[in-house]
């Protein structure tokens, strides 16, 4: 994988040689969509990311923003853009990202996800934990994309276990994104002028960002699905699991010996953070 010059490494073991062909994986922290029409740091983050990865065969991606009763995948052929936000100036709400779908690969996603209660769907479309960062990553928005749901009756430790299934997927160029924010507290934002932004974060979210990082470092999986358990300024960072849990469907995808990279690590109106990795 050529070099990502804008990003910190975070360096495990040596890379296990069977893992040399398998497509890497991204954690996005996707922040405010208004990072889908502007130029910033993050939107460059991204940029710079997809520019270093292989060019995908699909995307199979892991959104904050689809929860359901049971697992679903869409399964059309041309995904609707999904506006789900409120309160923002109107061309983001002119934005398409005419991606193609791909039925093939939801069927794939329902095959290796079973026994577990998964679906095909006909409705959902791409919402904008999605389309926000693909429209940066790749605005030609010439490659299949398929959502994955995430099912709200679940267990964090089941959600990685189920993740588990989808590794066979990395074999077959399909990247595998998940879409969020690991340290993410609408009710605490704290906006420093006008720019959502701008640099700054509150104590307990740096600390919970610190810790995080730590165990994803050390490869402790199972103190990050167990995050109930890591204490006061977790538990602030993440009031509900919506935009953490895609972390753990990218980190249960992670092979021995595979590096761990970030970017965008920057905290942002106090109570949120943009950190992203890629693993490969």
């Amino acid at each position: 994988m050529p070099a990502l010059n804008t990003l910190q490494p975070h360096e495990t073991p040596a890379r296990n040689p069977a893992s040399q062909a398998a497509m890497p994986v991204l954690f996005v922290g996707h922040g405010s969509p208004m990072n889908a029409i502007e130029e910033n740091r993050f939107s460059l983050g991204w940029r710079s990311v997809a520019q270093a990865l292989p060019k995908p065969e699909a995307i199979l991606c892991i959104s904050a923003h689809w929860e359901t009763r049971g697992t679903q995948v869409t399964a059309m052929e041309k995904p609707r853009t999904i506006h789900d936000f409120g309160g923002f100036p109107p061309e983001l709400y002119a934005v398409e990202y005419p991606a193609p779908g791909s039925p093939r690969l939801a069927q794939q996603v329902i095959a290796a996800l079973k026994p577990a209660n998964t679906a095909p769907d006909q409705h959902w479309g791409l919402d904008h934990g999605c389309w926000s960062v693909l429209r940066q990553m790749y605005p030609a928005a010439d490659i299949p994309v398929v959502q994955l749901s995430l099912d709200y009756t679940l267990e964090p430790q089941q959600h990685y276990t189920l993740a588990k299934r989808l590794l066979p997927l990395r074999q077959q160029g399909v990247l595998l994104l998940g879409s969020g924010n690991i340290v993410h507290n609408l009710r605490l934002v704290q906006l420093q002028g006008s720019d959502f932004n701008a640099p700054f974060g509150l104590k307990w979210a740096l600390e919970a960002s610190s810790l995080i990082k730590k165990l994803i470092d050390s490869g402790d999986h199972h103190s990050l699905a167990n995050y109930s358990a890591l204490g006061r300024s977790v538990a602030l960072a993440i009031p509900t699991p919506e935009h953490y849990l895609p972390l753990l469907y990218i980190l249960a995808l992670q092979q021995a010996g595979e590096t761990v990279t970030y970017f965008n690590d920057q905290a942002v109106a106090g109570s949120l953070t943009m950190t992203s990795l890629v693993i490969h």
